[in-house]
């Protein structure tokens, strides 16, 4: 680690993070620590954090106090983490419902977050500081198994409007101090994706950050283009947010000249499990108890595929307790030769999205679409069918008929980003099936891009 780097790591992001409030740093030490443990050890750490969370949020939730008290279910009761599935599951279609009860009472500085909506369910929740301190932690932590810190040169390939909406003065002073780079994974046209090689040529960052699907767009134009980029220092690429291929992975660090580290999660479920550099994708155990379940809900043993359902311990203000990501994987009972005790997740297969092309060429990223569907209340859920450059159509569930106002909008707001000659058809329907795979695909286009 440089001078540079220690400095930012060790002094200036900490004062960061104490300004606003967050304990990142004494989390991320003790993560440190633990992540030494043997399973044993995880769990009774698990069950007291578990134990204290139920407490709380009977106490000061409302909607669990009256949950709790209708199933006659009581905290001081539970003797190990699996009686958790005593409690029901938690679905979106829930906290949308008791968004308000959701809360505790207790409660002060609730920030307001919106997942992506490529689930097409978009959904409204409430993050703590004691949730981002942790969240941010095990990112950190995270990305020290990989001998880089905050600080290194770092590009970063993103499409939330979360952080493209942020980049006022004091945000672009300290991505500057931290060495980040944002670049925004919505437009993906040749000259764009030319930009961003020259941007990352420019920067030769330590680290990527991104979609998946971005970092390897990136990468195959690379190729194309016969632009090598792997003497650049590049030590690994980080992707998220969506499933990870193997050929996507290939290409990424074929092309880099750097391995590629997987992680999982997302702002609702939180910072779920990372890839060390063993290849183990390590669950945050400190903060995430992972359970795997079948279609009715009941735990899963190890190596059994099932949905994906987290309860993040870290919640008190805004619980996830037993909340279903949506997503399958399966539970690994080996244990990881880089030492660690964290339990493993394997055969994730989170949801993707795909990328639209618009009328004249330019190629973006599956959520320009999404976002402009993602905050309109009346809609539950949705797919996007890219038929043609000329033709799209969106197939929308809504609890109820969209008023023209709120059709316009949807239409003007596709037309803004594939073209104004485009015709956009708004299909609502009662219900919107699964692929023969049983996979959901909310963001579909017929055409290849070129």
């Amino acid at each position: 680690m440089n001078l540079y780097t220690s400095l930012i790591s060790g002094i200036f992001f900490p004062m960061h993070e104490r300004i606003k409030s967050h304990e990142s740093v004494s989390v991320r030490k003790e993560m440190e620590i633990s992540q030494w443990w043997d399973l044993k050890r995880l769990e009774e750490l698990q069950l007291l954090k578990l134990r204290r969370l139920l407490f709380n949020v009977q106490a000061h939730v409302p909607y669990y106090r009256g949950l709790f008290s209708k199933l006659g279910f009581k905290p001081t009761e539970v003797g190990c983490v699996a009686d958790l599935a005593r409690l029901p599951l938690l679905d979106k279609a829930t906290i949308r419902a008791h968004i308000d009860e959701m809360k505790s009472e207790q409660a002060r500085t609730l920030a307001r977050f919106n997942t992506g909506g490529s689930s097409g369910e978009p959904l409204i929740f409430y993050i703590s500081k004691e949730r981002v301190s942790h969240d941010v932690a095990a990112k950190w932590r995270a990305t020290r198994w990989w001998d880089l810190d905050i600080g290194d040169r770092e590009i970063v390939v993103w499409g939330s409007p979360i952080e493209l909406g942020a980049q006022d003065g004091l945000r672009a002073v300290r991505d500057r101090l931290l060495r980040t780079r944002l670049l925004p994974a919505f437009e993906m046209s040749r000259q764009k994706l030319d930009w961003f090689l020259d941007e990352i040529r420019a920067v030769r960052p330590k680290m990527l950050f991104g979609y998946p699907s971005a970092l390897s767009h990136i990468a195959r134009h690379a190729e194309a283009r016969g632009q090598h980029m792997d003497d650049l220092g590049i030590r690994v690429a980080f992707v998220t947010s969506e499933r990870l291929y193997d050929e996507q992975r290939q290409q990424i660090s074929q092309v880099f000249g750097c391995p590629v580290a997987n992680g999982y999660g997302g702002r609702d479920a939180g910072f779920i499990a990372h890839e060390c550099p063993k290849g183990g994708m390590h669950i945050t155990a400190e903060d995430i108890i992972v359970e795997i379940v079948d279609q009715h809900g009941a735990p899963l043993p190890y190596g059994e595929s099932g949905e994906i359902v987290v309860t993040h311990l870290a919640t008190k203000d805004f619980p996830f307790i037993r909340y279903r990501t949506g997503d399958v994987g399966a539970l690994d009972s080996r244990h990881c030769v880089c030492g660690r005790g964290l339990p493993l997740l394997r055969e994730i297969q989170g949801r993707s999205t795909d990328f639209v092309i618009a009328q004249g060429g330019k190629v973006m990223h599956g959520l320009a679409l999404i976002y402009v569907l993602r905050d309109i209340p009346e809609i539950q859920n949705f797919k996007i069918i890219q038929e043609s450059l000329s033709y799209t159509r969106v197939q929308v569930v809504a609890h109820k008929k969209l008023n023209p106002e709120t059709l316009n909008k949807i239409e003007q707001g596709f037309k803004a980003r594939l073209g104004q000659e485009v015709s956009i058809v708004i299909e609502e329907v009662v219900e919107i099936p699964a692929e023969k795979s049983g996979k959901f695909r909310y963001v579909v286009s017929k055409i290849t891009a070129g």
